[in-house]
């Protein structure tokens, strides 16, 4: 079969594997997960094996840093799939759940049941633990899903997903519940994204290019974000020491992350002290800052900053930093430059707190805590499946619920209508 004849058979064996998933149990998709994991840790060895190859592929290829740090299968990677995996075993299955019932003058009962969306395709770029926390929530969720990695990962995403799907045929479960596409070729792209009558959904988790790539050419519903500026505004009154560690955290951690920190916005009436002490913190790990007038006048560890720099993702150790008179100049500022992924303020003072979270209009605020908590698993969603700055059907972090939908349920009792 040429391309477009395996991507069509994959979804059709996907769309069939999903009827059954979404009849299972929570304690059957329960027991799978953490069998799942179980293999995870066992065949260890044999990732790290295959994951070397993509190490090496890497390196020869000149992949940066960053983008090699996101395809490493440590020990600790590998534990931290497993965990995820029993973690969303352990939440509550929302699958079923009927909501907001309510009765009809004519005694009709009208209620709302989450079900599975169906098929999900997910399209990815770099880190392997993709595959098994979209497994994770795709399968807890009802769902089947089709996973097409980046060539990058082809041997750490094959290696998983064999893994994964060895346990769903060792308990009598659809293998093609769980597709991993092992081609290289582009055209796999192109020929899953025309298969909207056997895939619901496409979640795309990766750059810039590749959001916008599949946004633009895709006939299925997209949930997408194109990138993440996100900001920290230090306020006037904030703990400095508190923001010193918060903004250190944000920026320096991993600093390759959509939910690391790209602007530093500083309360001009701390800014003679703040800027000087945060631009010495930044210095130590080696963060180049890109600041506006006051902030290169406070400093001499800044360069100027252009207009351009406010609105880029560096994924990278550098960051831009403005100084701005007051909290309604902050939030302006966000408001033209964000994309939408998680802005901070950090500050001791509430009206303040409170003022930012109703008016900054991205898909997570945070009030006295890093940018990089701005995710599934830290949010408390075991994993997340991809974070959606759109807001339909979904708002941030994505968990379970979001990759259901609901269906209307209704009961009688013979009523015909008139």
């Amino acid at each position: 079969m040429n391309v477009a004849e395996q991507m069509k058979q994959l979804a059709l064996e996907a769309k069939q594997a999903a009827t059954t998933m979404a009849e299972l149990s929570s304690a059957v998709k329960n027991d799978l997960l953490c069998r799942m994991a179980a293999a995870l840790e066992s065949k260890t060895s044999q990732l790290q094996q295959e994951n070397e190859k993509d190490l090496q592929a890497a390196r020869d290829n000149g992949l940066s840093s960053a983008m090699i740090d996101r395809l490493v299968l440590n020990d600790d990677r590998i534990t931290a799939m497993a965990d995820g995996l029993r973690e969303v075993a352990a939440l509550p299955d929302p699958v079923g759940e009927v909501t907001g019932m309510w009765r009809r003058p004519n005694g009709i009962q009208v209620g709302r049941m989450r079900i599975p969306l169906g098929v999900i395709g997910i399209i990815f770029e770099s880190r392997p633990n993709v595959t098994a926390d979209a497994a994770a929530l795709c399968l807890k969720s009802g769902n089947a899903v089709v996973l097409r990695g980046g060539s990058e990962a082809i041997h750490s995403n094959t290696a998983i997903g064999a893994i994964l799907k060895n346990e769903l045929k060792g308990m009598g479960l659809p293998e093609a519940a769980l597709q991993v596409v092992t081609t290289t070729d582009r055209q796999a792209v192109n020929e899953l994204l025309k298969l909207d009558e056997e895939i619901d959904l496409i979640i795309p988790r990766g750059g810039e290019g590749l959001i916008r790539f599949v946004s633009e050419n895709s006939h299925i519903p997209v949930i997408k974000h194109y990138k993440g500026v996100c900001h920290t505004f230090v306020d006037a009154d904030a703990d400095t020491d508190m923001a010193t560690e918060i903004c250190l955290n944000a920026k320096v951690q991993r600093p390759g992350v959509c939910n690391a920190m790209e602007t530093l916005l500083i309360h001009k009436d701390i800014a003679e002290t703040f800027v000087p002490h945060i631009a010495r913190a930044m210095k130590q790990h080696k963060v180049e800052l890109r600041g506006c007038p006051a902030t290169c006048a406070l400093t001499d560890d800044a360069v100027a900053a252009t207009e351009a720099d406010w609105d880029e993702e560096y994924l990278d150790l550098i960051l831009a930093v403005r100084v701005v008179d007051n909290l309604d100049q902050a939030i302006d500022h966000i408001r033209r430059h964000t994309s939408l992924h998680t802005e901070v303020i950090v500050t001791s003072n509430y009206a303040n707190a409170q003022k930012f979270t109703r008016s900054v209009n991205s898909s997570v605020t945070m009030v006295n805590a890093s940018s990089r908590f701005s995710d599934g698993n830290q949010l408390g969603l075991g994993a997340e499946i991809g974070i959606s700055t759109t807001k339909l059907h979904s708002f941030g972090p994505m968990g379970l619920e979001d990759l259901t939908t609901r269906k209307f349920v209704v009961f009688g009792d013979g009523q015909v209508r008139p």
